[in-house]
């Protein structure tokens, strides 16, 4: 059994992962992994709630603001980049924090990702064409027909998803679902994975509350330098494609940012599926004593 530890803590947008995962490293003594999609770009700071100046002095992060829009980077990119961090954290501590609420981010440095096919690229230019020229329902119905299963769980309004999983669908003649949830590899570390939850009520005005703490704060100059950008796969993120829209005369600013709202709340709701899928995750309230968080914490360690 290995000796070496990563603690993850994972929830729902605006909850208090960062907060938390903070506090833990400096109880351990450690450093953060951050596995949070949309705050690996540099341009995007507001709007992705990236962690204070003050919160990322505090303990060393990675994986922050550490590549440009104009950049591809990719999950299997993150896996690879966080395994080789960790091979050289863990010569230092036998213990990590990783935080962030992109679930596909965090399993895939967990369990692993899943093995695909290679498949035609054309296939995927294709798609896109149909994509920009007939919109998203095209495609959703195409992988409604295709593969059910698949469809029924992912995102269909995440167009990068509904593609990916029509590739394989028509280029390998096999459903997507079938080549995910195969056999993964060893991880060389234990994981504890510690889930912070609320009631409903109280996350939803945690993340009205974060909105416009983010509109207060520039959010909107800061989506307005990046609109010649929008067409960036990272730019198709909640808090700048509403503004986008504000910007292009579609919507006025109050309906932008109460669609900010809304989008961001369901964001929270998908999260809050993805991991509710995941038996392994110590679930804690996000009053919970630190104290007490650490004490599980200890207790789960000590049934490894």
């Amino acid at each position: 059994m290995p000796s070496k530890y990563l603690i993850t803590v994972v929830g729902p947008t605006a909850i208090g992962k960062t907060k938390l995962a903070i506090a833990l490293a400096k109880y351990y003594k450690t450093e953060i992994i951050s596995a949070d999609s949309r705050q690996f770009y540099r341009e995007m700071s507001i709007g992705t709630a990236v962690p204070s100046k003050q919160e990322l002095e505090a303990v060393p992060h990675h994986f922050i603001q550490h590549k440009s829009i104009q950049e591809t980077y990719n999950v299997g990119d993150f896996e690879k980049d966080t395994l080789n961090a960790l091979e050289l954290l863990f010569k230092k501590n036998d213990l990590s924090i990783m935080v962030g609420g992109s679930g596909l981010y965090v399993d895939a440095v967990i369990h692993g990702l899943d093995s695909f096919p290679e498949v035609d690229e054309e296939i995927r230019i294709q798609l896109n064409t149909v994509y920009k020229k007939h919109g998203i329902e095209v495609l959703q119905n195409q992988l409604k027909e295709l593969d059910p299963e698949y469809y029924a769980k992912v995102d269909i309004q995440n167009p990068h998803r509904i593609i990916r999983a029509l590739e394989i669908c028509i280029g390998a003649g096999k459903t997507y679902s079938s080549c995910i949830n195969q056999n993964k590899p060893e991880r060389p570390f234990n994981s504890i994975i510690v889930g912070l939850s609320a009631d409903r009520s109280i996350l939803y005005s945690k993340i009205n509350k974060r909105v416009d703490t983010m509109i207060a704060n520039g959010l909107i100059d800061e989506a307005r330098a990046l609109y010649q950008h929008k067409h960036l796969n990272a730019l198709n993120t909640v808090g700048y494609k509403e503004l986008f829209n504000y910007f292009d005369g579609i919507w006025d600013l109050d309906f932008a940012v109460s669609e900010i709202k809304k989008n961001t709340r369901r964001f929270a709701k998908r999260q809050l599926t993805w991991f509710g899928k995941n038996k392994a995750i110590l679930w804690v309230d996000h009053t919970t004593p630190f104290q007490e968080i650490i004490e599980k914490i200890e207790h789960f360690k000590s049934t490894k």
